[in-house]
């Protein structure tokens, strides 16, 4: 009996790389536990990094700064370019430093300008072929929102959503059905996420505190790293009357989910779910938990003991004294 042939595998499809969020001033001097995370899925010391500073109104400062840094992690090959209009964009002899890259980092600044000079051209197009191919691609700040398929152009800060205190362009297309915003936590701009969303509700909204970043696998699962925190805003099922509020008025908005993050915990972009933390507590971080909470127990004992006599003595002298007083009375007597 003849038996089929086995099938002749393809050529293997490269696999995407991650994406890392940055809310911005990210640590650049101690741990840099951001910025290490990054070279290592770059590739360590062969990690041959690009630098893309065209946000920045710092000029070559800005490449410098993080030329520097990355050399000063070991990193050997670091390249860094600032085309500044679209006709340098769409140059092949610029583009071409990004044949090889491992990675590639946008710098922050503003956004506005970062997308309009790249979008939809020739370093656009590329920065997405690299992605595809295994480059991992950041941004910090200007840099992060410029990522997303959406992004906010300007806007106002407040904690209250209100009808054009913000406008959205597109971003760089890297992840799509999403809106990010950064320095989010210390430049209040949880309002105007929401407001976004609101108006928006395909777009998933994701604001990055600084010293933070979202680092998202090709699997579209985010982890969040650093000190502070990524808030998630998922408005599935939202109900809201943004589409008749006018002017400047607050927008009432109801039934977003909302995820605040910090380090270590994870979330499912593609199916808006909250994963498990990367790992349980740890033994060490017990122990030192257990020693936290026997000094802040031993502090409240103090406390209590102190109180406990303060509260005790002044009433046992104030008998005593009473007790002395009637018997010197009676004794007179």
């Amino acid at each position: 009996m003849l038996r089929p042939m086995p099938a002749t595998a393809g050529p293997r499809q490269a696999r995407a790389g991650h994406l890392l969020l940055i809310g911005g001033a990210e640590d650049k001097l101690r741990q840099r536990q951001i910025l290490t995370r990054f070279v290592s899925l770059a590739g360590g010391t062969d990690a041959r990094v690009v630098v893309i500073s065209t946000a920045s109104s710092l000029g070559d400062e800005a490449t410098e700064l993080y030329l520097s840094l990355f050399r000063q992690m070991g990193v050997g090959d670091v390249r860094g370019m600032r085309p500044l209009v679209r006709e340098d964009a769409n140059d092949p002899r610029l583009i071409s430093a990004l044949d090889d890259a491992t990675a590639i980092f946008m710098t922050g600044g503003n956004q506005l300008r970062l997308s309009s000079v790249i979008g939809g051209t020739l370093l656009g197009k590329t920065l997405t072929e690299r992605h595809k191919r295994g480059a991992i691609i950041a941004g910090t700040s200007a840099g992060a929102s410029a990522i997303a398929s959406h992004m906010v152009a300007f806007g106002t800060s407040g904690a209250t959503p209100k009808q054009r205190m913000t406008q959205m362009s597109a971003g760089l297309g890297l992840l799509p059905g999403a809106l990010v915003d950064q320095h989010f936590e210390q430049r209040n701009r949880f309002g105007r996420l929401l407001a976004l969303v609101a108006q928006s509700p395909a777009l998933l909204g994701i604001g990055i505190d600084e010293d933070t970043a979202a680092l998202v696998s090709p699997k579209g699962v985010l982890e969040v790293l650093g000190k502070g925190s990524v808030t998630v805003l998922d408005p599935a099922h939202i109900q809201t009357d943004a589409y008749e509020v006018k002017r400047h008025r607050p927008i009432m908005v109801s039934g977003v989910v909302l995820h605040s993050l910090p380090s270590g915990y994870r979330f499912d972009i593609r199916k808006r779910k909250l994963m498990a933390p990367l790992r349980p507590v740890s033994a060490t971080d017990r122990e030192l938990a257990s020693l936290q909470a026997a000094t802040n127990n031993t502090r409240r004992l103090i406390r209590r003991i102190a109180a406990e006599g303060a509260d005790d003595t002044a009433p046992e002298r104030a008998r005593r004294r009473a007790l002395k007083a009637r018997r010197a009375e009676e004794a007179s007597e």
